[in-house]
Order: C-alpha cells, then sequence, then structure tokens
C-alpha cells in the first residue's frame, strides 16, 4: 500500500468513525508539481516537515492530533533505538517535536494499521507520549 492509499483509508476511517471531527490531510507536498505551482507552494509552505494528518479536536491533555504517515515497511529508527539519518526524516522529527512541545499530539505512523491505531488511541483519550522517542543520531 502506497503511502496515498494509507492517506485515502486513514481519511475513510476517520470519517466513518468520527464524522463530526475536524481533519485534514496534506496531499500536495507529495505531488510532482510544475516549476512556476512548485515555486508557489515552497513560498507558501516556507518551514519544511509539517506532518500528513492534521486532527482539530482537543483531546485531553493534547491541543490536537499530527501523524506523519508513512507506508508499511518504512523504517523511521535503526535497531539501536535512534532516528535513520535520511534528512527529510529527520526534518520531519524535528517538526513532530515542535509540535509536542506546543501540547500536540505528533508522531509518525507506518502504515495503515499502525495509523489507525494511533488515531483510535488519540480520538479514545488514549494516546501517550509519541513511540518514537529516541531521536539523537
Amino acid at each position: 500500500m502506497t503511502e496515498e492509499e494509507v492517506q485515502i483509508k486513514l481519511s475513510q476511517h476517520i470519517a466513518i468513525r468520527y464524522p463530526k471531527a475536524l481533519f485534514h490531510n496534506d496531499f500536495g507536498s507529495g505531488v510532482k508539481l510544475g516549476w512556476t505551482r512548485a515555486k508557489r507552494q515552497k513560498a507558501m509552505n516556507i518551514r519544511r516537515g509539517f506532518p500528513d494528518l492534521q486532527i482539530c479536536e482537543p483531546i485531553g491533555k493534547w491541543n490536537g492530533c499530527f501523524l506523519e504517515l508513512k507506508k508499511d515497511g518504512v523504517r523511521i529508527v535503526k535497531k539501536d533505538g535512534k532516528l535513520v539519518k535520511d534528512e527529510h526524516v529527520q526534518e520531519q522529527a524535528e517538526f513532530i517535536e515542535k509540535l509536542r512541545e506546543r501540547g500536540y499530539y505528533a508522531d509518525f505512523a507506518i502504515g495503515l494499521k499502525d495509523s489507525i491505531r494511533k488515531v483510535d488511541d488519540y480520538m479514545n483519550g488514549r494516546a501517550k507520549d509519541g513511540e518514537w522517542t529516541s531521536w539523537n543520531s
């Protein structure tokens, strides 16, 4: 399943299970754009690493939920528990940390099953601090 398919299925899950929830998927960041539109997109979104999914529902101690969605099989951490050296993943992790500092539940979600679990945990008040915590590589 591609990341795009994960986003679509997760959006369907949220819409059915939580019909009143306000949420948004950032689809445009992964799309191939022409030079002019790519330039506009970059000008409007100056900070890199903004997560794919935003749920604008404050629950418990959290102000809202942000998830960086990945397809199944993507490795975010190495065997030693540290974040992989990929520059894009590093930027995403930094942005997630900034969101956490501001009182949001923010994390990576790998594949559809993990994404659904994290959304359901969040929406049902069971979300705990992010799982990907050993990021100092």
